[in-house]
């Protein structure tokens, strides 16, 4: 392993890899659901330790005539929290990943979207340059102006694959005033109840959830649950509140149906407060763990929901967007029907932040200007069926075949019976199924073919590869032997 410390370092690392033939994997925070970030019989790139930041008042990319714009500037190794706290310190919002530990240079590259994406749009979208070590082992900085089609490949088409990126800057935007969380658990209790709170929450979804405001996620269960975790941004408490009103109004009206009306939950807190670990140790600790390790910062600490995520050995993990015109009236039923469905199967968990329908006219156009896949841009949310098992750190439990396969066919199967409603449409590269079929098309849509060309122009010779990363068609499984054209 190299753990690098600057660009040099990569440099160094990478002329090595080059010039002995050595499979190179990068690294940078680790979260990679596919594995991306580690590979056996490899020499591993770190950079971890490139973690600095830079808030810039006014920021212009190298050779650009363009005025001055908020921006800051991350290390490769930087994570969202840190990110996010010093540009809330300068009145600024930087769109990252929700998950607090997530690395800056990992999400930007699989497209990036966060807790408040239909606000603010993706990471991916957000970038303005970037520094980039590339196979020949040269560092450039490519953005708009320089090297173009290399830098438009860096939004959304994939981290560890087109180079090793150093150095990133993203476009800031103003603070919003406050922040928040809505939660609630609804029970239904017939089959028959669930499948109507269904279709009163998929018409909720379509006046209430698709705006600029809100994110996150709303998961339907097997035990005809429904779960929400929702998070939003500009609105007061007492406006989020009266969002949720008419579902709320709903089962109330229906006490023999329904239960769970007296959990619903609003909090909110002024935004520049939200990335502040004082704020959780004192008032939320239910909220977030905290790094207690010695010499660790006090701030930093991650989402408890997150927690779970840390060492999981993954059973099952698929993604598919949900497209905007299943909201339309004349298709809610065929959506109601496909997540009931689903939800005999599986846990389905709805990500709207990770669907730009509902979105600004302006965020949308920025991100079609990335590699990311478009339907994204038309889908009201992510749907996401996954499942794993119990963390593999502490002790390295093994894990446990028969269940692992039984949790798989039901993920699968819940997936297959929600495709019902959405049968073409594409996943998103960070959290996708690891055996995904037709994955080229899947991932990335019409923008594979120049992604393709990018890698062919700048790794001619195939330094970088991930699994199910541009170009990794022309290899074998483990990257390890190129495969006759």
């Amino acid at each position: 392993m190299v753990a690098a410390e600057s660009s040099a370092d990569v440099v160094a690392a990478v002329r090595f890899a080059k010039a002995h033939n050595l499979r190179l994997v990068v690294k940078g925070r680790g979260h990679s659901y596919l594995g991306g970030s580690c590979a056996p019989d490899s020499l591993l790139l770190w950079t971890r330790k490139m973690d600095a930041i830079t808030v810039h008042d006014g920021f212009v990319p190298q050779g650009s005539s363009s005025k001055p714009a908020p921006a800051i500037t991350t290390g490769a190794g930087c994570m969202w929290l840190h990110a996010y706290q010093a540009a809330a310190g300068a009145g600024r919002y930087v769109q990252g990943g929700g998950c607090t530990t997530v690395g800056v240079a990992g999400l930007v590259q699989g497209g990036g979207f966060g807790n408040f994406s239909k606000g603010f749009g993706t990471a991916a979208a957000s970038l303005l340059e970037a520094e980039i070590v590339t196979a020949d082992g040269d560092i450039r900085v490519v953005n708009e102006t320089r090297e173009p089609e290399l830098f438009w490949a860096l939004k959304g088409g994939g981290g560890g694959t087109f180079g090793v990126t150093t150095r990133l800057t993203l476009a800031t935007h103003p603070l919003p005033a406050s922040v928040g969380a809505v939660n609630a658990t609804l029970r239904a209790r017939s089959d028959d109840a669930y499948r109507k709170l269904l279709a009163r929450f998929v018409a909720f979804c379509a006046t209430s959830l698709c705006n600029p405001h809100w994110g996150e996620q709303v998961r339907a269960y097997p035990d005809n649950r429904l779960d929400i975790r929702m998070v939003f941004q500009g609105l007061t408490t007492d406006e989020a509140r009266a969002a949720f009103k008419p579902l709320f109004d709903f089962v109330a009206a229906n006490p023999d149906d329904y239960a769970g009306k007296e959990t619903l939950e609003v909090v909110g807190v002024p935004a520049r407060y939200f990335w502040n670990g004082w704020l959780y140790r004192l008032f939320a600790r239910s909220a977030a763990n905290f790094d207690e390790r010695s010499g660790a910062p006090w701030t930093d600490y991650w989402w408890k929901g997150d927690g779970e995520q840390v060492g999981a050995f993954w059973h099952a993990y698929t993604s598919a967007w949900l497209p905007s015109s299943l909201l339309d009236q004349e298709n809610r039923t065929l959506l109601v029907d496909a997540l009931f469905a689903a939800s005999r199967d599986w846990a389905v968990g709805l990500h709207f932040n990770k669907g730009l329908f509902g979105a600004s006219p302006e965020v949308i156009a920025k991100a079609r200007n990335t590699a990311t896949h478009p339907d994204a841009f038309d889908a009201f949310a992510l749907a996401i069926i996954a499942a794993s098992g119990p963390t593999t750190f502490g002790g390295l439990a093994k894990p446990d075949p028969v269940l692992a396969s039984a949790h798989r066919d039901r993920v699968n199967a819940a997936m297959e019976a929600l495709r019902a409603a959405a049968p073409n449409s594409g996943a998103y590269v960070n959290e996708c199924d690891y055996f995904q079929s037709d994955w080229q098309n899947a991932l990335w849509g019409p923008n594979y073919q120049r992604l393709l060309d990018v890698k062919r122009r700048y790794d001619p010779d195939g330094l970088f590869f991930v699994h199910h990363g541009v170009g990794s068609e022309g290899w074998s499984a483990d990257g390890f032997a190129r495969l006759p054209s």
